[in-house]
């Protein structure tokens, strides 16, 4: 490092992140940047000091030269994962094969990437892209990794390019300086900018300089920062990109706390998708995704959000086999107006009858026509799951309870098969209440394992979730 005292800088442009990392002679890389400009080597070159950082930048925006150097994508995208890391991988490791005999031990070798695909000049096409670091945290470390993907939201191309620009800056800072701190971490990725121009909707972090940092934290603090609507969990905890797996998929939601996930939970899913499957076209069945989701909404709003207690839901729902979506959405149609975009397909519920009592319930904020309109966009569909009072009474929509002036509105969406009630496959589950159960376990009542499914009884006790003494 030069002998300058880098801590007279405080750091909170990217031309100052862009000048430290350049004042610093031990951090040294590659940029290989295509779709929106050389916009992330930029600020390294006006910052001034970049021969000091910079070995080479490299923009192969014609497809077939980009093959020549990075062999072609199996499935023929340039804007994707898979294209990013081949780019972070050739480019990383011809920099250590051929300049670690030339430079100082005391090196940090890095490799920044990006694939974009900014507004075109019709300004028709979706706006998104992948960006990555490959890095040593330490001189001669083994390489660790951040994978992430964005949306530009600005409307003009080049306000899109400085945004861009700015994260790219931020990341590779966040890299080498805030690795150890996931708060600060994910913070720091927006330095500069809001979340109305930039939605970072997933983070893979992995290697030696996040050993300590568990990368599904890491999504959540995304959604707790507003810097993403939703995170997707794969069936093995993995961040996935919600428009990978949701795409030209039709999709089955059930809203719940899932704290813990119980045998009535387990029944809403099973009896939903096999209504849902029913219902749709034979070349349609084996392209569902079922799909737990969570929301913070209410816990964002009291400062409550435990991420502890989040992963904890989202292991017991990848041990029952689903992905899980965590959202910052506190309603169906705010739910719905995010998901119809991400699939082009059918996108429905299943849901408790008091749930769907709340549809129909007068809030100042919004009227239940609008409510309804948003929700019921003609790729929508409730299947409501019944319940039972203590008196035995079974309720569903035949006798919810909403105003005579609704009932109209609800035999209209029962007539077109919108809503449609479920027969549930395990009786018993009905008599379940979620908030009983989580008392049980707080309180060491027993019982509570005959309300839950036999997969996640063992991991409850294990981990002592949910307050389990």
């Amino acid at each position: 490092m030069n002998d300058m005292d880098l801590t007279q800088f405080h750091v909170k442009s990217a031309r100052d992140k862009a000048l430290q990392i350049n004042l610093d002679n031990n951090i040294y890389g590659i940029f290989a940047e295509i779709g929106a400009g050389q916009e992330v080597a930029r600020h390294f070159f006006r910052a001034g000091g970049a021969a000091g950082t910079i070995a080479k930048t490299i923009s192969a925006y014609d497809m077939a030269m980009s093959d020549a150097i990075y062999g072609k994508d199996s499935g023929g995208r340039y804007v994707s994962d898979s294209r990013l890391v081949k780019m972070l991988d050739r480019e990383f490791n011809q920099l250590v094969e051929r300049l670690t005999s030339t430079r100082s031990p005391d090196t940090r070798f890095f490799a920044f990437a990006d694939t974009v695909a900014a507004k075109s000049y019709k300004g028709t096409n979706d706006c998104h892209g992948w960006m990555g670091v490959k890095f040593q945290h330490v001189p001669k470390a083994d390489p660790s990794e951040v994978i992430l993907h964005l949306r530009m939201l600005d409307n003009q191309n080049i306000l899109q390019q400085e945004a861009l620009g700015v994260v790219g800056v931020n990341l590779i800072y966040a890299c080498y300086f805030e690795h150890q701190n996931v708060d600060s971490f994910t913070q720091t990725l927006i330095d500069g900018i809001t979340s109305q121009r930039i939605e970072i909707n997933m983070i893979r972090v992995k290697g030696p300089a996040f050993e300590f940092m568990d990368p599904r934290i890491v999504n959540l603090e995304l959604v707790k920062k507003g810097l993403t609507q939703a995170v997707m969990f794969g069936k093995n905890g993995e961040a996935l990109q919600a428009t990978d797996v949701l795409y030209k998929k039709n999709v089955m939601v059930l809203r719940g706390s899932f704290r813990p996930p119980t045998l009535l939970n387990l029944d809403m899913l099973k009896t939903g998708e096999a209504a849902f499957k029913a219902d749709l076209p034979k070349e349609e069945k084996d392209q569902v995704v079922i799909l737990p989701e969570i929301s913070m909404g209410k816990l964002l709003e009291r400062g409550q959000v435990n991420n502890s207690d989040f992963l904890a839901r989202v292991d017991l729902l990848n041990e029952l086999g689903y992905y899980v979506l965590i959202t910052n959405k506190e309603s169906f149609p705010e739910l719905n107006q995010y998901l119809l975009p991400l699939t082009k397909k059918e996108v429905s519920y299943v849901s408790g009858v008091y749930n769907t009592e709340e549809l129909f319930k007068e809030r100042p904020d919004s009227t239940i026509l609008s409510r309804l309109g948003d929700l019921f966009t003609g790729r929508t569909k409730f299947y409501i799951y019944p319940a039972e009072k203590e008196n035995e009474i079974n309720i569903t929509l035949k006798n919810i309870d909403i105003t005579s002036d609704d009932h109209p509105l609800l035999e209209y969406l029962m007539n077109n098969k919108t809503m449609k009630d479920l027969i549930p496959k395990n009786p018993k589950a009905v008599k379940i209440w979620s908030r009983k159960v989580l008392s049980m376990i707080q309180n060491g009542e027993e019982g509570w394992e005959l309300m839950l499914p036999k997969e996640i009884i063992q991991k409850v006790k294990e981990k002592k979730l949910f307050g389990l003494g």
